[in-house]
């Protein structure tokens, strides 16, 4: 029958709703992602809302560990692939995320992360990751799995955010040169590893 609504399970109806609050981050600030709002969209009750996801901090908690989570399936690179085309590719994927979900990419990098202690630590881990793919890029091609990688790996990806947030606002081009300037600038870090040691 015409506008006959299908009736979700439990499970289905929070992912749905999952996925309207991760959409919302494209145009709405985190911070303004508010259970309230959320219903409005969904057209569904507060009361529905509270019930999947407890309070505003625990919406606001499944909607970044969702959208981190989403980064990086997007950005990880193919694994056949040599270490430096590796780390090409995860480049190449990442800055098309940016550029396809800007909003998201902002919100996850320049929102709450920035003040909220809980925030902080689920963006931090996606840094992490993404640090530790550049750590296994230059480990494979012979560099020290050194604490000196690490921390260089860790402060190239607050480089490589920066840029990204650029990008995210339309201040940046997203292509190939921008990809090929990345891949550089990460070799010239850990390059530079030696001239300090």
């Amino acid at each position: 029958m015409p506008g006959e609504r299908t009736r979700l399970d439990a499970g289905e109806r929070r992912a749905q709703l999952v996925a309207l609050a991760v959409g919302s981050l494209a145009d709405t600030p985190l911070d303004a992602l508010t259970i309230p709002a959320l219903a409005r969209r969904a057209g569904v009750s507060r009361g529905l809302l509270f019930h999947y996801f407890g309070s505003h901090d625990g919406l606001h908690r499944i909607v970044l560990e969702t959208a981190r989570d989403a980064m990086l399936h997007a950005t990880e690179p193919a694994p056949e692939l040599p270490p430096r085309a590796r780390l090409r590719d995860t480049l190449s994927r990442t800055v098309g995320f940016v550029r396809d979900h800007g909003g998201t990419f902002a919100s996850l990098v320049r929102g709450p992360a920035s003040t909220d202690p809980d925030a902080r630590e689920i963006i931090d881990q996606a840094r992490r990751a993404q640090a530790d793919r550049v750590v296994a890029v230059f480990v494979e091609q012979g560099v020290a799995d050194t604490d000196d990688l690490h921390r260089a790996a860790r402060a190239w990806i607050a480089f490589v955010e920066e840029l990204l947030v650029g990008v995210a606002r339309g201040e940046e081009p997203a292509g190939d040169p921008l990809v090929d300037y990345l891949v550089r600038s990460a070799e010239a870090v850990v390059a530079a590893l030696s001239v300090v040691e």
